[in-house]
């Protein structure tokens, strides 16, 4: 007899509200961005689109005893392989397609790339092979080991990014024009410091709403996977597609603009962000609340996670790109969602 896939009314309409607060204080990080300008815009709705994740995470985590171990881990790599794959892949594509070759400081992206291969290994790769604990899982002491060491490469990063070498993140057209302080085009910037601070307030509010929603969600997202016969795993993709979608939205954007620099710190700020300060907070919750997480992959995820870093490197190697790298990655995320239904 065939599963199905069904969600009350009252459940849907929910969901509807997420959705669109969700999308409200993205808006509102956008408005951010554009007053404080780049890079430290991007890194403002990188670090917005972090927090609802990680209220997101732990809301279901303790709503939810089954389950609850490898949700963590299956929302962080369904991030990384959105972003990385699908993301960076449409973002590569569309510009492809309108402007034959575009081109970015390949200075910054390195150091990006760099940091998320140290981060995304420690976190979802090395639990596989300790020995303290049994399964894919550290021990507590590891565990809160490697949140430190995950918020300090994160925290190095964004000191790299927007104060000693500010420069590697900008467009190259722009980063030639920054006056001696590291003013970049305030001048043209039309919002005002009231609606700047409105924005702030509002999107306090923002992330406080899609937590107490994604708690009310968090019962029948799990009943509504179960009855329709599909893998837990997709739950945590559900979470950060979700999460996500606004700021994929600006990246394309971006991209059709010719301005790939945005889009690429866009996307690499947020799989920063998504295991810098995910695992950390999702830790602190484990260990203050004794709620074991498995964070090791299966071979499986191994093996796409490595493709994935593998080929965004090599993508990226140059400072130019064209239509072939974006359907790389693209048939990637076709292949991890693939095997993530049909494992």
């Amino acid at each position: 007899m065939a599963a199905t896939f069904f969600v009350s009314p009252p459940v849907l309409l929910t969901g509807f509200v997420l959705a669109g607060t969700i999308m409200a204080a993205v808006h509102h990080a956008e408005v951010i961005a554009h007053k404080v300008g780049e890079p430290l815009g991007t890194l403002v709705l990188a670090l917005a689109v972090t927090v609802l994740e990680v209220g997101l995470i732990v809301t279901l985590m303790l709503g939810s005893a089954e389950g609850a171990a490898t949700l963590a881990r299956d929302t962080v790599i369904a991030a990384v392989m959105i972003i990385l794959n699908l993301l960076v892949g449409l973002c590569l594509l569309i510009g492809g397609l309108r402007h034959r070759e575009q081109s970015f400081r390949q200075t910054g992206v390195s150091a990006a790339l760099a940091t998320l291969s140290a981060l995304t290994v420690l976190s979802l790769v090395l639990p596989n092979y300790t020995i303290s604990e049994p399964g894919p899982a550290y021990s507590t002491s590891q565990l809160a080991f490697v949140a430190t060491v995950s918020l300090i490469l994160y925290v190095t990063f964004v000191t790299v990014q927007t104060v000693r070498h500010r420069e590697y993140f900008l467009r190259p057209s722009s980063a030639k024009t920054i006056s001696s302080q590291g003013e970049a085009e305030s001048a043209t910037d039309p919002i005002s410091s009231p609606q700047a601070l409105v924005s702030a307030g509002l999107l306090v509010v923002s992330l406080g709403s899609v937590v107490l929603l994604a708690k009310a969600l968090s019962g029948p997202l799990d009943a509504a996977f179960e009855g329709a016969g599909l893998p837990r795993a997709l739950v945590g993709v559900t979470i950060a597609a979700l999460v996500l979608a606004p700021e994929g939205i600006a990246a394309t954007r971006a991209a059709l603009a010719n301005r790939l620099q945005t889009s690429l710190n866009l996307a690499l700020g947020s799989a920063l962000a998504t295991i810098g300060l995910t695992i950390p907070a999702v830790a602190v919750v484990s260990i203050m609340i004794d709620l074991p997480i498995a964070l090791g992959l299966s071979a499986k995820g191994i093996v796409l996670l490595l493709l994935t870093l593998l080929v965004t490197t090599q993508s990226l190697a140059t400072g130019r790109t064209t239509i072939l790298q974006g359907m790389v990655h693209l048939v990637i995320f076709g292949v991890y969602l693939f095997t993530t239904i049909v494992p």
